[in-house]
């Protein structure tokens, strides 16, 4: 066979870099070197992408062990398993972004060993009386039990959520379930589900990360904003807004989701978000996802920014604070400051939500009026109190009655 041959063979075997079931990605260089380790595992690897990375094989073990126990609690048939998953495999190979250097035995048992410790690992999660003292000492210890429940949520640490819940279900007979996959699911994230109906053509889940997006998003009943192709070119920080006459409330309706901000009335309105150590890590990977997955559906990254603008300093923070908007958990301010600030560093926009473009352009015309900042500076800086307002008051009088008589004496000179 020729050389020329050889290429065009090569030429017409070539398949598409990326299947249109693809949902598990590989972060973006861009993206990840600004803060590598909210994309790495730290314990416990799932799926292909660092299935060999050398840290993380000590768990191995432990998935194993976990596997065997899921097997021998449930019952289950390995050998009906594996021929199910023998069958997706090359869907499954579909799922990821990039080319897995893994065997087809070698997927197999990956995704084999990985589906059987996340099932285990969920129901032993549940209560305490189902976890041994060494599950104690090291699952579930509390350190480590968040440390896997956070690499539980990475985008590059995933497997495909049809292939887990297929899984699962595969191992009881429908009546004898006692708990459904979704239930296990939510429970171990402690995420809110209640309006979610799984089994609605309208709620598709790729993997875990998505399905913490979809839990932050609008009722699937409610119409998501208009998606429009202008951005929002300046806010005002919070500090700036305040001082314009700008009121923050937090926003406790029940049935409110984390991204609905309204501002009426120069009163904002924004959901409580409890800042943590997780929070910074739980955005990157969501809004990962938005950028490879849903990049004209991008409603966190669109929240996330427009929380950036208002928080530039630990002024702001502070402020927001205050208010009950932000619950800081991480105690330092300028932490916080400087976790938003960087949280939109190479992030793109195709487009941006309508209701944000609208909700800042209306904080902008309200801060620009001259007449909302005289009014706060008055009331910030002569009625801060009851005793400061009637003092103020009884000054304007005096000053107006000073006035009044300094012109009667004018007055007076004049006709003389």
């Amino acid at each position: 066979m020729t050389t020329r041959d050889v290429v065009i063979d090569m030429v017409k075997k070539a398949q598409p870099p990326i299947h249109g079931g693809c949902c598990i990605y590989r972060v973006p260089f861009d993206l990840r070197k600004v803060n590598e380790d909210a994309y790495t595992p730290k314990l416990v690897s799932i799926g292909p992408f660092h299935h060999n990375l050398p840290r993380l094989q000590n768990m191995q073990r432990y998935k194993l062990s976990y596997c065997k126990a899921f097997l021998e609690r449930t019952e289950a048939s390995s050998e009906k398993l594996i021929q199910y998953i023998e069958d997706l495999e090359p869907n499954f190979r579909g799922c990821y972004s990039h080319t897995l250097d893994f065997s087809w035995e070698e997927l197999v048992k990956i995704i084999f060993v990985d589906s059987c410790f996340i099932f285990e690992l969920f129901w032993k999660a549940e209560q305490d009386d189902r976890k041994s003292s060494e599950d104690k000492a090291f699952i579930f210890n509390r350190s480590v039990a968040e440390t896997i429940s956070l690499d539980l949520l990475l985008l590059e640490n995933q497997l495909p959520f049809f292939v887990l819940e297929n899984l699962y279900y595969m191992c009881f007979h429908t009546e004898s379930v006692d708990t459904s996959f979704v239930e296990l699911l939510t429970d171990y994230f402690d995420v809110s589900s209640d309006w979610i109906d799984f089994s609605s053509e309208n709620i598709k889940i790729s993997h875990f990360t998505d399905l913490l997006r979809t839990c932050v998003l609008p009722h699937p009943s409610k119409e998501r904003p208009f998606r429009d192709e202008e951005f929002v070119k300046h806010l005002p920080s919070a500090t700036e807004l305040l001082e314009g006459g700008v009121e923050f409330k937090v926003n406790t309706e029940e049935g409110k989701w984390l991204l609905d901000l309204t501002f009426s009335r120069k009163v904002l309105e924004i959901p409580q978000l409890i800042v943590q150590d997780r929070t910074e890590l739980v955005f990157r990977n969501i809004m990962a996802l938005e950028q490879l997955h849903y990049s004209y559906e991008t409603y966190v990254t669109d929240y996330v920014f427009v929380m950036d603008l208002l928080i530039n300093t630990s002024k702001d923070v502070d402020i927001l604070t205050q208010k009950g908007v932000l619950l800081n958990y991480l105690g330092d301010s300028d932490s916080v400051a400087n976790l938003f600030n960087g949280l939109c560093k190479n992030i793109f926009f195709v487009n941006f939500n309508s209701q944000y473009l609208e909700l800042c352009k209306d904080l902008n015309n309200f801060h620009r009026n001259a007449f909302n900042k005289l009014k706060s500076t008055l009331r910030r800086d002569y009625c801060k109190g009851p005793w400061q307002t009637a003092a103020s008051i009884a000054a304007i009088i005096l000053l107006i009655l000073s006035v009044i008589q300094t012109i009667c004496s004018i007055l007076q000179v004049v006709q003389q």
